[in-house]
């Protein structure tokens, strides 16, 4: 990004009367902009149409109020009656670019820059006006946009949602310059076009009574009517009749009003749903009011004229007689209409339903879908979104520029004197050796791309298994892949690679059967996990016919909420393919792990100073709250921390957060407490760790400083609790805290084929620490692993408290290591190649990714306030009912608590 260095830009808030949100506060700010008393500044102010203005002219008047009258999107004139906002619009503060140029073209690291975080919003304010302000272009936040052209590279999800490709940008700050981060992201969208088709699209496929659930999947989607003229403005562009659904009919529609709609059933059709009819009102369509209603439920206004958009009458008198919507249609319009069994769409309000067939409405396009995708969509959309990283290259600099505003079609690029350059940004990046990985007897694997078989080696250390067994649960409606007699030989198999493996295992005992008959009713299933708990049993192999929505949470809550008893999932078919060795030792690694085992373990070199047993590694992170969830589903924090140097054993602890969707851990002095006692007693060390080295999941990049004012000083009252007076004297323990960041937009392309993975992403172990960072600040981008699939995530790290390693190497550091900031990118790299469960190195470190399944695990505790079904229903929930969380609904009973039980 290159800008004129004396480019001021002028900010201001502004402040909208009475209070608005969401699109209308946009279509208000658009008015705003064009108001008589901005004119002379027109091309020269972008907002964010929330509420925020900058201009690169100073406005006459540092606060003042215009008055909006407000009128519908595409109308010349408001309307009789429209009402009137006042807009207050506050100066600010001025900001020059050139400061910012020069703060971070300066070799001088005490240098400030007061005026930076407003400067970037500013310029992102300004780069995001343009998508913004388009019609052809939908926006999602302040940085997602998507072209709604009709050649948009689009897919069907199925279920009335189809996924757009769009772009994502944002402007960043890195050393002696500006940059704009562009990338593609895919969204779903409903499928715009005739109501009638989206409605069938959705229940398409849908077993049961689907109504209540289209109900919310409709909700909110703003359609337009066909069955009334439109109007036309002076430019001769149509003006649309556009409704928001509320809903479908209810029995409980208008209670209140004199006739209240007579509804036969929630979700009825237009035959089923009769609303008042004043006696004369149907003779014709003029004689209702300009409007795209079937029935306005509603009293009289002055002046005679009824609620806009309404088509019966609006008096409450006696004279009138009840009609169904599918007769008034075909009375008033002659429209007999052909899909009488699809409910009709409440597009008033509970209190005051107005009713549509869905065979007059059309969804307008670019609505972002928020519902939870299904299996099928999220596989579509997995398809759909996963491309070579060539392709996504290409795609940035061919559509994404355009689209986000960085070509000539965007006018405000020279008005502001602000260019970009049109192609990707080449960065220097190095590839990191890959550490060694060793088995028992210190036997190596085969690293290779990031990943390594286990050919002929044991688990480094294991466990006995005295008691275990396994259960077979049947589902109904789900095929099982056995029954007991035929699934006895192949558990003796898999107790077979357990023991290739190292693990001494007993014989199992007989296993069990369990049939589920009804999804609302699991009691069947506690009471054997209770049973087997009862019975002393370490561990049970838990086989299910398919990955069943809830029945999984179901199993864990009772196995480590509960009863206090390590389960192990699998699904039927999985265990049953033949020479399925290899699926039996994935298995097997869960098991030795939850037993307290150690898979694998790292060379001392590339466990640098965690190799002298005196630091501890510590991961954390928070999830929240996801679209579905219920209104009191709570926020959740997770901890694992390390014992030993083996870097083995990651004992988890879990709390519910004291407010919801709060990213600060509440209980964070508690939670680490309980970690250092367990690296004393399940590390067996005589003292507390000299070093804690905290990796901080789930944190955004405007939250780093409240992660050092907020959480940094809990974890510093944990260790004044827990460290005897002489530690504390030495300054010990010494925090080093880094921010974890993989859901960010940053990705890397390589120039040279040579350079390249099989995937055609760059090698595991890529890291870039120049071009893209600043100076001042110490972070990194590594991208550890082999993707799979599609264009790489690197993840990013953030050192946003430093007293480990600067202080120990400040007299220099061991090869390969050219500077300190090497040693921490090599030690987290190495930390990739810890994570238990698989025999490949991770995307994010292990601590971080533990404390991430940490947390998702907690979820499935609390399945009945995160996925509100009947199946993910929580322990002592009813159908229906709201689900009461209590902290003890995520306390892992006293048996489990200090084991890898989340794995």
């Amino acid at each position: 990004m290159i800008a004129d260095t004396q480019l001021t830009l002028y900010r201001y808030a502004f402040t909208v009367s009475p209070a608005t949100t969401g699109r209308k506060l946009a279509h208000i700010t658009r008015m705003l902009l064009q108001a008589p008393e901005m004119a002379p500044f027109r091309q020269d102010v972008v907002s964010d149409f929330k509420s925020t203005c900058v201009s690169r002219q100073r406005l006459p008047s540092d606060d003042q109020t215009i008055s909006i009258v407000y009128r519908s999107e595409g109308e010349d004139e408001p309307r009789p009656g429209a009402p009137t906002y006042q807009v207050r619009i506050q100066f600010t503060n001025t900001l020059g670019i050139g400061e910012l140029i020069d703060y971070l073209s300066s070799t001088d690291i005490a240098a400030a820059c007061d005026h930076k975080q407003p400067l970037i919003q500013a310029l992102n304010i300004f780069l995001n006006h343009h998508a913004k302000s388009a019609d052809d272009i939908a926006t999602i936040g302040s940085s997602r946009a998507f072209s709604l052209r009709p050649d948009a590279p689009q897919m069907d999800l199925g279920g009335g949602l189809a996924a757009i490709r769009g772009f994502f940008s944002s402007v960043r700050a890195a050393t002696c310059r500006i940059l704009v981060n562009v990338n593609v992201s895919n969204a779903a969208f409903y499928l715009s076009g005739p109501l009638d088709q989206l409605m069938q699209a959705y229940e398409q496929g849908r077993g049961g009574d689907s109504r209540p659930r289209m109900a919310s999947f409709l909700k909110r989607v703003r359609i337009r009517t066909t069955h009334l003229k439109d109007k036309t403005n002076r430019a001769g562009q149509v003006i649309h009749r556009i409704k928001t659904i509320a809903g479908l009919a209810t029995p409980n529609d208008g209670n209140a009003l004199a006739h209240p709609p007579r509804v036969a059933h929630f979700g009825a059709g237009p035959k089923q749903v009769e609303f008042w009819l004043e006696s004369g009102a149907n003779t014709s369509a003029a004689a209702a009011p300009p409007g795209a209603a079937a029935a306005d439920q509603g009293p009289k206004k002055k002046g005679g004229k009824g609620r806009r958009g309404g088509a019966a009458p609006i008096a409450s008198s006696s004279a009138g007689k009840y009609i169904s919507v599918y007769d008034f249609f075909l009375n008033t319009y002659g429209r007999a209409l052909q899909k009488p069994h699809l409910p009709v769409v409440n597009v008033g309000t509970r209190d005051r339903p107005t009713y549509l067939p869905a065979e007059v409405c059309l969804v307008m396009p670019g609505q972002r879908a928020d519902a939870k995708l299904d299996a099928s969509q999220t596989q579509q959309m997995i398809r759909f979104a996963v491309r070579k990283p060539g392709a996504n290259a290409d795609s940035i600099v061919r559509e994404g520029l355009s689209i986000v505003g960085l070509t000539g079609n965007n006018a405000l690029l020279s008005r502001f004197g602000i260019q970009f350059s049109p192609n990707l940004l080449t960065v220097p990046g190095r590839t990191l050796d890959e550490p060694k990985v060793f088995y028992k007897g210190n036997k190596p694997a085969s690293v290779r791309f990031g990943s390594w078989n286990m050919v002929d080696v044991k688990f480094n250390t294991v466990t006995s298994v005295r008691k275990w067994s396994y259960l077979l649960i049947s589902v109904r409606g789900y095929r099982d892949a056995f029954d007991l007699n035929s699934l006895a030989p192949v558990v003796g198999r898999f107790a077979t690679t357990l023991g290739k493996l190292g693990i001494t295992v007993a014989a199992p005992m007989p296993g069990q059967h369990v049939s589920i008959a009804n999804s609302d009713d699991y009691s069947p299933l506690a009471d054997r996990l209770e049973r087997a708990a009862n019975a002393g049993l370490e561990l049970l192999l838990v086989i299910l016919p398919e990955n069943i929505p809830g029945l999984y949470g179901r199993i864990k809550h009772c196995g480590d909420v509960r009863f206090g008893i390590h389960t192990v999932c699998s699904i039927g078919h999985k265990l049953a393919k033949p020479n399925n060795e290899q699926y039996f030792a994935n298995v097997g690694l869960k098991f030795n792990l939850k037993l307290g085992g150690n898979n694998q373990f790292l060379d001392a070199t590339r466990r640098g100073i965690l190799d002298e047993d005196k630091t501890m590694v510590v991961g954390i992170d928070v999830t929240h709250p996801s679209p579905g969830s219920a209104s009191n589903a709570p926020s959740i924090a997770g901890m694992v921390a390390s014992v030993d140097r083996w870097l083995g054993q990651w004992p988890a602890v879990v709390r519910i957060q004291a407010a919801a969707r709060t990213e600060m851990v509440s209980d964070l002095s508690e939670m680490l407490k309980s970690r250092l006692r367990l690296w004393k007693e399940v590390g067996r060390h005589t003292a507390l760790p000299e070093n804690i080295l905290v990796y901080r999941d789930g944190v955004s990049e405007g939250q780093y400083q409240t992660v050092l004012e907020d959480e940094v000083p809990l974890l510093r009252r944990a260790c004044a609790e827990t460290y005897p007076p002489a530690d504390q004297k030495r300054g010990l323990p010494r925090l080093t805290v880094v921010i974890v960041s993989k859901r960010h937009h940053t990705r890397f392309y390589v120039t040279r084929e040579t350079d390249a993975d099989r995937s055609s992403n760059p090698k595991p172990g890529t890291v870039v620490d120049r071009a893209v960072t600043e100076a001042r600040s110490w972070d990194f981008y590594l991208q550890s692993h082999a993707a799979i699939q599609g264009t790489a995530r690197p993840t990013h790290y953030f050192v946003v408290l430093d007293e480990i390693f600067r202080a120990r190497y400040a007299k220099g550091v061991p090869a390969p290591a050219r500077n300190v900031a090497d040693m921490l990118e090599l030690l987290t790299q190495s930390l990739c190649y810890t994570y238990g469960r698989a025999t490949k190195a991770v995307s994010v470190c292990t601590p971080a990714y533990y404390a991430d399944v940490v947390c998702e695990r907690a979820r499935c505790y609390l399945g009945g306030v995160f996925d509100a079904t009947p199946a993910a229903s929580m322990a002592g929930s009813t159908s229906g009912d709201l689900p009461v969380v209590r902290p003890e609904d995520v306390l892992i009973h006293a048996r489990l608590k200090n084991t890898m039980f989340y794995i």
